[in-house]
């Protein structure tokens, strides 16, 4: 690493820093308003929603990150062609693989804060936000778990193992208990469901349910097959004790594959979660390489204005083909490594082709 590869490198980190500064307080600020309907909801306040907005900005930075080392790469390189600098570099007889590696030396550094931060501590403080707020939206509910949801209202206990989506769930129990006159409570029924889905305000859908009832004389089952029911519980509350693939850090994505597997279940989605955070994290070098060709090429003159729009562009165009392409692969059953760096493979082919045909 030369003299000249660390002042590059330093140019494009400056620029991050002062990109993602930006970024992170009106992340921040949209994360925080967008509270304000919860708070006076049992007892989250304003002071908790603004715990929780600073709890989840170590998150933020994760997310936002290759979009902000795109952006910085392409302010602080730009900077430099326009001073003239970067012409006089290639002059002396540096090439474009040589700016392009330098610019890989800065992706690197903020690949390897990346891994800190969405490693070490976004992962326990965004549980922690969630349980915190939740806790204070319904603090008249009870919650235990741990490898599945426990829910205890009233004489209702409800076990959840796993959730589909927001307000669907699957694998449901519950246990209904009754008091005796000594005080003492017994099981009085014992049913399962298949799928449970928030139908309206309060109200609950069991599908496929299965009711078991205890009488003295014996057990009585019957099949309901789809069961409305009246509950208080909300889908937020239920959601900490289940486990989340995209929160979790590699290493806890790592066993939860292993576990599923272990125990025969399907362990598609996680292991597209898996590949997905790494190459994501990885596509932070690749994102700083492909500053280099555009501000060589058409954006030699461009002023910061016309860089920073063309560098959202591409983010979020980047974004979103990555999102999609796992949405598709959750419905399809596509090949996880596929979904997960099929987008990958396409940006480095982009960016190192683009760096090839610049002059």
């Amino acid at each position: 690493m030369t003299l000249l590869d660390r002042y590059l490198a330093r140019q494009i980190l400056w620029y991050t820093l002062l990109v993602m500064a930006v970024l992170m307080t009106l992340s921040a600020l949209f994360l925080f308003l967008g509270q304000q309907d919860d708070v006076g909801t049992g007892t989250y306040d304003m002071g908790d929603a603004l715990f929780f907005t600073v709890l989840n900005v170590p998150q933020q930075f994760f997310q936002l990150l290759p979009i902000g080392a795109l952006l910085g790469a392409l302010i602080g390189l730009g900077n430099l062609a326009r001073g003239s600098e970067l012409v006089v570099i290639r002059a002396a007889g540096v090439s474009n693989p040589r700016l392009a590696g330098a610019a890989a030396l800065a992706g690197t550094g903020l690949f390897v804060l990346a891994m800190a931060v969405g490693e070490l501590l976004a992962p326990p403080l965004e549980a922690y936000a969630k349980q915190l707020k939740t806790f204070g939206k319904f603090s008249e509910q009870r919650f235990a778990g741990g490898g599945g949801a426990w829910v205890k209202e009233g004489d209702r206990i409800v076990s959840v193992q796993q959730q589909s989506a927001d307000n669907m769930f699957g694998g449901l129990y519950v246990y209904v208990l009754q008091s005796r006159p000594d005080g003492s409570r017994t099981l009085a029924s014992f049913g399962r469901a298949e799928r449970a889905s928030l139908v309206g305000e309060g109200r609950w859908l069991l599908g496929r349910y299965v009711e078991s009832a205890m009488t003295p004389e014996r057990v009585r089952t019957r099949q309901l097959g789809e069961l409305e029911v009246e509950s208080r519980i909300d889908p937020a509350f239920i959601s900490i004790g289940m486990t989340d693939p995209a929160a979790l850090p590699i290493r806890g994505l790592v066993r939860y594959v292993g576990l599923l597997r272990a125990n025969g279940v399907e362990s598609r989605s996680a292991e597209t979660a898996l590949w997905s955070r790494i190459s994501r994290s990885l596509s932070t070098i690749l994102l700083c390489m492909l500053a280099v060709p555009f501000v060589l090429g058409p954006l030699r003159s461009s002023g910061a204005g016309s860089r920073t729009v063309i560098g959202i562009l591409i983010g979020v165009s980047y974004f979103l083909i990555n999102r999609t392409l796992e949405n598709t692969g959750e419905v399809y059953a596509l090949e996880p490594l596929l979904v997960a760096w099929g987008p990958a493979a396409l940006l480095a082919l982009v960016t190192f082709g683009l760096i090839w045909r610049v002059r």
